[in-house]
């Protein structure tokens, strides 16, 4: 009997285990930082300066197909060290730039992110920034959700960095 409780007792943690719940799944691609849902993200440029060590800008258009009205709050670009986003227009018939804190979003609408209006200044550039190359630009909203989209890079004249040669 003894032998019988023993060999019991040596099996009771194995089957006690057996019931544990299992650790928790990884979160699926759906609940991926980069999938708000009804969040659109294209279009998306980066635009060195013109002068080496000044700060470029990053131009794109968000835009919301559904949900509760969101803001965008920030714009991180790979490859710089810091963004801002800003907003130019004219007072008094003279060209201002201030930087905006968010953005508002709206069902079935889009904001451009464009020279003369809203974008993204961007600081402090590595030297991976080269035009004709690609760059990932992700923004987040409010509800800390983000959403990614490759950026092409090119330079102020808006060539990707490629010369014709006749």
């Amino acid at each position: 009997m003894r032998l019988f409780l023993a060999a019991g007792l040596a099996v009771l943690p194995l089957a006690l285990a057996a019931c544990q719940p299992s650790a928790p799944e990884p979160a699926s691609s759906a609940a991926a930082p980069d999938a708000a849902p009804g969040i659109a993200l294209k279009d998306a440029v980066i635009q060195l300066p013109a002068v080496a060590g000044r700060p470029g800008a990053a131009y794109f258009t968000v835009s919301q197909t559904g949900g509760a009205a969101r803001k965008l709050v920030a714009v991180y670009v790979e490859g710089a060290k810091r963004s801002e986003m800003h907003e130019s227009g004219m007072k008094d018939g003279m060209m201002t730039m201030a930087e905006v804190k968010e953005v508002a979003l709206g069902d079935g609408k889009s904001v451009e992110f464009k020279p003369g209006g809203y974008h993204a200044m961007l600081f402090d550039l590595g030297p991976s920034l080269k035009a004709g190359g690609t760059a990932e630009i992700t923004i987040t909203l409010d509800n800390g959700d983000k959403v990614s989209a490759p950026a092409k890079v090119q330079t102020v004249s808006g060539d990707a960095g490629h010369m014709d040669h006749m």
